[in-house]
């Protein structure tokens, strides 16, 4: 039995996202941040050291890291998610599941973190634009004529990006990113992301 431990406005959306897609059944439990703070709750730092969110835990085994829950659910449950390991959009999608977290995710953070500072932010805010900037455009631009990242389909690629490219119309980019509002306009519509934000909760990306 899968049980998801997650955390409201935060990455953990999109795995409940996967699991409606997938038909899998899971329990939930949900975390709520600390409404002064917006940092995990001690119940979440219970179940892992660092709190992070998501996090499943499969029959006792918890597993954390968005990456290696989604290609975890999608081992298991969905291989359609991913193309077959003998193509190019393979490679495709071993870049954009590390993309998604590593290079999307960095400047992101830098720039939640560095709106904190003030005007001491002063020296960093034109890189992290810049950065900001350069990586929505490049999601802008591998879009596929489907509207999806690897397949003319649904796939993990997909499901990782949509965090990030929820951040980016959040944040106003929409108008400057057509192609990239329309995915996020598209992945919203679908009845398996709208079963998730009703279990899951409010949704500040949504």
């Amino acid at each position: 039995m899968i049980t998801v431990h997650h955390l409201n406005n935060s990455r953990s959306q999109r795995v409940l996202w996967l699991l409606e897609e997938l038909s899998v059944p899971y329990d939930l439990e949900i975390h709520q941040r600390d409404a002064v703070t917006n940092l995990a709750p001690p119940s979440l730092i219970a179940k892992h050291p660092l709190g992070k969110s998501p996090m499943i835990d499969v029959d006792g085994r918890i597993i954390t890291e968005s990456g290696a829950i989604v290609e975890y659910l999608c081992a298991n449950y969905g291989p359609q998610l991913v193309p077959a390991k003998d193509t190019d959009a393979y490679i495709s999608h071993l870049e954009l599941m590390h993309f998604a977290e590593g290079s999307a995710m960095t400047p992101i953070l830098l720039n939640l973190y560095v709106s904190k500072l003030g005007e001491a932010a002063a020296p960093l805010t034109p890189r992290i634009t810049h950065q900001l900037k350069s990586h929505f455009e490049y999601m802008e631009n591998i879009l596929r004529p489907s509207g999806h990242f690897v397949q003319d389909e649904l796939s993990a690629a997909d499901i990782m990006l949509s965090f990030p490219a929820e951040i980016a119309i959040r944040q106003g980019f929409g108008d400057k990113l057509p192609k990239l509002a329309a995915f996020v306009a598209h992945i919203q519509s679908r009845p398996a992301y709208q079963r998730a934000i009703e279990k899951g909760g409010d949704y500040a990306f949504a």
